[in-house]
């Protein structure tokens, strides 16, 4: 008996400890910025715009780079051809019309 009275305050010990965790954690400032509907939309919305212009920026980065190395490999006669098609196609369809 004296073992189950131990075991069931040993219980109720980590269950009160487990309550303190919980209680704390919810006075989070993450937990309380995420339980309002606008912020959580207005967060998701910054965060899509910052997502969205640097998804634009490092493809405007890679391509102006990779055009760069194309155009530099003029030197090769099958690659030089190749890379010479391929900026005049990037370049026509960069016009506007």
């Amino acid at each position: 008996m004296a073992d189950e009275n131990g075991r069931e305050e040993d219980i109720a010990q980590q269950l009160q400890a487990l309550r303190s965790e919980v209680r704390r954690l919810n006075e989070q400032r993450f937990f309380q910025i995420e339980s309002s509907m606008p912020q959580v939309a207005l967060w998701s919305l910054v965060r899509g715009l910052a997502f969205g212009l640097g998804s634009v920026l490092g493809a405007t980065i890679l391509l102006s780079f990779l055009v760069r190395m194309l155009g530099s490999i003029d030197f090769i006669p099958v690659l030089g051809d190749w890379a010479g098609r391929l900026i005049e196609e990037i370049q026509i369809g960069a016009r506007p019309e």
